[in-house]
């Protein structure tokens, strides 16, 4: 049956025909079901494979006990799905998120591109609350779990302030790959995110820099225009990512979104 297929399929291939030939049809592109229904239909979806499901507890509000980070934002969906069709970037890699907010990207990373470790990381209280809750949801083990399963990744949750985080906690993390989605929502989170990102550099001397993924939803050009000048005053190099075609996840088709890799 389809559902057994789909269970035992080692891959995303199956998944991607069938979105293909339902919510990507072209007749359900000219004639779109409700968003409901759509939604609906792709939580069902992403239910069926063993390793492609992603569950998640967030918050129903924009803003809750003073932060955004209780929410998944497009960016954070157009970033889990380069993700899944780059897993090269990720596999036998530490990666470090910055500003995880309720952990979608990292937990599909998680899940389908096999990385060596991950660490979640963010500096609201709640927000890392949620995003223990939500990594032990999807059946993974913080890193102090003596019962961690061998074949999963190692996973951390840390508290990690942008404005006073120190070269020497950084440096402890070692990350390989560094990745952020839809943290440029202001001027102070901007200055604040390149300053971590010179910081990281700066802790491997000696070593191969990781790379950066920088992903975010185009919503105001001067602030996109601040961020890229920002990194050209701390001598970061950019360049943006192709889109990918893959659309896992419902959000709006309309906005403009970009994926940067800087080098450090």
């Amino acid at each position: 049956s389809l559902e057994a297929k789909l269970r035992d399929s080692p891959d995303s291939e199956l998944l991607r025909d069938i979105l293909q030939k339902t919510v990507k049809h072209p007749v359900c592109v000219k004639h779109p079901p409700s968003v409901k229904y759509a939604r609906c239909f792709l939580s069902e979806l992403i239910k069926k494979p063993s390793e492609g499901s992603v569950t998640l507890s967030e918050s129903t509000a924009i803003i809750s006990h003073g932060t955004t980070g209780l929410v998944t934002w497009d960016a954070a969906l157009y970033l889990a799905e380069w993700a899944i069709e780059n897993p090269a970037a990720f596999t036998d890699r530490t990666v470090l998120e910055l500003g995880s907010g309720a952990g979608l990207t990292g937990l599909a990373i998680c899940k389908m591109c096999r990385p060596r470790a991950y660490i979640f990381s963010d500096c609201h209280s709640r927000v890392l609350e949620q995003l223990r809750g939500n990594v032990l949801l999807n059946g993974l083990s913080l890193e102090a779990d003596i019962t961690a399963n061998l074949d999963s990744p190692r996973v951390t949750v840390a508290q990690l302030d942008w404005d006073v985080t120190t070269v020497h906690q950084l440096s402890a993390f070692q990350p390989d790959v560094v990745i952020a989605a839809d943290v440029l929502y202001c001027p102070e989170a901007i200055v604040s995110l390149v300053g971590v990102l010179r910081r990281l550099a700066a802790c491997r001397e000696h070593q191969r820099a990781p790379e950066v993924y920088v992903a975010f939803t185009i919503r105001n050009p001067e602030t996109c225009q601040l961020f890229t000048t920002e990194l050209g005053r701390a001598g970061i190099r950019w360049e943006a990512e192709p889109r990918h075609d893959q659309k896992l996840f419902p959000y709006e088709e309309h906005l403009e979104m970009a994926i940067l890799n800087l080098t450090l």
